[in-house]
């Protein structure tokens, strides 16, 4: 089921499932071929590894060379990096390489959901991109005046601070600080809006910063989404996440998606009578758990998708994405977005069984079935951490 579609309607909760728990990687290192990984919240905390990762990435490495025995024939084992990032390839390369990893010779391929939305800025199509496209940004991209190429892209950015302007005129577009000049709004990140201070002078340009005046930032962002609303204008995310694994830190871009749609007002009710966030046909998430970047995965590395695993911490994100395309999952759960859920059940239920509150958090978040629709998630595997 694609996500801009109708989930099917809801039946019975299946009868509870046992989670089957790995000490490492090593487990189940020869039923498959090719380990799509996440970063964030699995290989690293956004400034230093996890202890054992860069020796299980290197496991894996050496299991490549032992299968191909060095004399040239195709690797066995494929790593993919599939991750929410908005960052642009080259960016996320070098941002693995000041933490210890090699991303040229470790890795098949590295995907990020920031380089795939400024190949969709770009206006590259489906057949070279590997996955659909969106039809509202294609026309935008595409569409001529009397046989010449309309110039005028004007976006709007929620930002990250790091690069914003770089990236939008990298691929043709335009940063507009005024809302109601704008084709399209960007969501790549959730810490600066660039504002023209409501005067329309484009030069007078101010970046308002999440971290320096919260309350200024929660204002312009409250006005912005009132007048984009009215204007319909679409939101491409490039960052579906919502939360990030460690506490104490801002929402995600996937959280500004959110609260646009409710200013957008409700959507038609589908069959089964629910009217599913996820579903707005102006609001288009770029990432896991959407379709879009497993199936550059799924392309790029040719290979039967039995022997294909998702190794991720979010539920919301990268199992459902994987389950969704049909691909095993092996759920990381102490250095990830549920670890603190966890933590705080073992503390409230004074000798609790680590699995029974892994369990319960698995049931918690099946009951609220945000961008899972109406699927249940089962792991295949499930661990402490990507180790070997």
């Amino acid at each position: 089921m694609m996500y801009d579609e109708e989930p099917s309607t809801p039946t019975t909760p299946p009868p509870p499932q046992s989670l089957t728990f790995i000490e490492g990687v090593k487990d189940i290192v020869d039923r498959y071929d090719v380990f799509i990984i996440d970063m964030w919240g699995v290989m690293h905390d956004g400034t230093t590894p996890y202890e054992g990762v860069i020796d299980t990435i290197q496991q894996l490495v050496r299991k490549n060379n032992n299968s191909e025995n060095n004399i040239g024939i195709e690797k066995k084992k494929k790593l993919i990096i599939l991750s929410n990032s908005g960052k642009r390839l080259n960016m996320s390369k070098k941002s693995l390489m000041k933490l210890g990893f090699d991303p040229e010779n470790d890795f098949f391929q590295i995907i990020t959901s920031g380089d795939v939305g400024h190949r969709m800025l770009s206006g590259e199509n489906s057949s070279t991109l590997l996955c659909s496209t969106w039809d509202l940004l294609d026309k935008h991209c595409n569409s001529t005046n009397n046989g010449s190429k309309i110039e005028r892209k004007n976006v709007f950015v929620f930002g990250s601070g790091d690069s914003d302007e770089e990236y939008v005129a990298s691929c043709g577009w335009t940063l507009c600080t005024n809302i109601e000049k704008a084709n399209l709004i960007l969501a790549r990140g959730a810490f600066t809006i660039y504002s023209d201070n409501g005067n329309g002078n484009a030069e007078d340009v101010t970046v308002i910063s999440k971290h320096q005046d919260e309350s200024l930032y929660n204002t312009v962002l409250e006005a912005t989404f009132e007048k984009a609303s009215k204007l319909q204008i679409p939101m491409l995310i490039t960052n579906p996440d919502k939360v990030r694994p460690t506490e104490g830190l801002p929402p995600m871009p996937g959280a500004l998606g959110d609260a646009y749609e409710k200013y957008l007002g409700p959507i038609a009710s589908t069959s089964s009578g629910r009217k599913d966030s996820f579903c707005h046909p102006l609001v288009k998430r770029i990432g896991k758990p959407f379709t879009e970047v497993y199936d550059i995965a799924l392309a790029s590395c040719g290979s039967d998708r039995s022997r294909v695993i998702m190794v991720g911490d979010s539920l919301e994100t990268d199992i459902t994405g994987a389950t969704r395309s049909n691909i095993d999952t092996l759920w990381v759960v102490n250095n990830g977005v549920h670890a603190p859920s966890v933590k705080e059940l073992m503390n409230q239920q004074n000798g609790a069984e680590y699995e029974t509150c892994v369990k319960s958090v698995l049931d918690g978040f099946n009951d609220k079935m945000n961008y899972t629709g109406n699927k249940r998630l089962h792991p295949t595997f499930v661990a402490k951490h990507f180790q070997w």
